[in-house]
């Protein structure tokens, strides 16, 4: 049952998911969940005290952003919260959402849960109905009383977005850098000089005794960094605008981690028919996320789990996949990390999926990619319709021309062809030349 305005319940279990919810369809908007955690001012300590996908882990490691996930026509994006580890000086942790395309007007059923970390029995939900011109909403908080959590429903909505409600609550937001004002006068006058007078007369200067030099002075230690303020852009590529220079961004360095979330639009063991053709498409599809290589001294190479070729994160190919994920969830799925120390001996890579088993198509399928750099903004794109019979498909290709990174959304649904490997189709597809044979998981 939803929770009145206002509102609290006590939280008894240890650790929580915050579950911030609505329903999709066209035209809706994009939201995404954040937690602020407060000291006993109403504030955050720093920058470091706010979390959301730009920022995913707090330093203390008791609350990570987890990312969404699509499933019977609704969206939710995720927040676990390891109450037992936050810092004593934190009070209250602030819950809230953020639109991105339109207001939360145009959401349908906007909710907040929490649940159960561990056994996933709700705790509390709280429905937001009055939802019109807002694009930020505080929809609850958890907060501390004698030494025990509690939930409470808020509901504050505002209109200036997620870098109104974050200043609110003391966060430095990056902000683009206004032009100086132009001069009032277009024209400047212009004064003759003033004659100068005439010179005196050298003098001597007065003998004066040797001075012996001054003792070396220590430079002064160089001041600390000014703390960089947080980040709230982020990158959503499209067909009309399918690239974005990691360079121009500052994310050359440091871990690049590119996520695969799915669901499948028809969850059911059989045949479906699309487009007048027979598609198997079960509840149990396993998808594998994969990278064809290319290094600047001419190696190529494949890192998928099939063979068990996982890569290395720390020497060639400097590319890692952690898993092999078959749900597609955002917690667990499909990861592949590209170590971006070393872009510099990277030449090309080529993201792509393959379907393993449980489906022989891409159909009915809903895929997203994120792309999140270490430095720089988060980079997504959603997978068109699949209406061929793809057993494999190209997501994104990432390349160093001249020292420039740059990531190009492809989305490219190829068909192989008979007796011809997925893995092959995509080695034909971009010019990559490799010898290959039959492997296994």
């Amino acid at each position: 049952m939803s929770m009145a305005k206002g509102s609290n319940v006590p939280v008894q279990a240890p650790s929580v998911r915050v579950e911030l919810g609505w329903g999709s369809g066209p035209g809706v908007p994009d939201a995404d969940a954040s937690a602020l955690l407060l000291g006993a001012t109403g504030k955050v300590r720093s920058d470091a005290d706010f979390v959301f996908y730009n920022q995913a882990t707090h330093a203390s490691g008791a609350v990570r952003h987890e990312g969404k996930r699509s499933a019977g026509g609704g969206v939710t994006d995720s927040l676990v919260i390891d109450l037992a580890r936050v810092e004593p000086a934190i009070e209250t942790v602030v819950l809230a959402a953020s639109s991105d395309g339109g207001s939360f007007g145009k959401v349908p059923g906007l909710h907040i849960r929490v649940v159960d970390a561990a056994g996933g029995a709700e705790i509390a939900r709280y429905d937001s109905a009055d939802a019109t011109v807002e694009t930020a909403f505080v929809l609850g908080e958890l907060y501390r009383r004698q030494g025990a959590w509690k939930f409470r429903a808020v509901g504050q909505g505002y209109s200036s977005g997620l870098e109104g409600l974050a200043t609110d609550y003391g966060i430095s937001v990056d902000e683009p850098q206004q032009a100086p004002p132009a001069p009032a006068s277009a024209q400047p006058s212009v004064q003759a000089p003033a004659p100068s007078p005439a010179p005196a007369p050298p003098v001597a200067p007065p003998a004066a005794p040797p001075v012996a030099a001054p003792a070396p002075v220590s430079p002064p230690p160089p001041a600390a960094a000014p703390a960089q303020p947080v980040r709230l852009t982020k990158v959503t590529l499209t067909k009309e605008a399918p690239s974005v220079s990691l360079t121009k961004q500052g994310g050359t360095s440091g871990a690049l981690r590119v996520n695969l979330n799915w669901e499948v639009r028809k969850q059911f063991k059989g045949w479906a028919s699309k487009l007048g053709r027979a598609v198997a498409m079960h509840a149990d599809l396993d998808l594998d996320l994969c990278a064809l290589f290319e290094l600047a001294d001419g190696r190529k190479g494949v890192v998928q789990a099939l063979g068990n070729a996982f890569g290395a994160l720390h020497q060639p190919p400097y590319i890692l996949l952690d898993g092999d994920d078959r749900t597609g969830a955002v917690s667990t799925g499909e990861n592949l990390t590209v170590n971006l120390d070393h872009s510099q001996e990277l030449k090309r890579l080529v993201i792509f999926v393959t379907i393993y088993e449980g489906a022989r198509s891409f159909a009915d399928l809903n895929a997203t990619v994120t792309l999140t750099p270490q430095h720089g903004a988060p980079i997504d794109f959603s997978l068109d319709e699949c209406t061929v019979p793809s057993t494999v498909c190209a997501l994104a290709l990432i390349t160093n021309n001249g020292g420039e990174l740059t990531v190009k959304r492809e989305a490219r649904y190829l068909v192989p062809e008979r007796g011809v490997s997925p893995q092959r189709t995509i080695d034909y597809a971009y010019g990559w030349g490799m010898n290959w044979t039959p492997g296994r998981k």
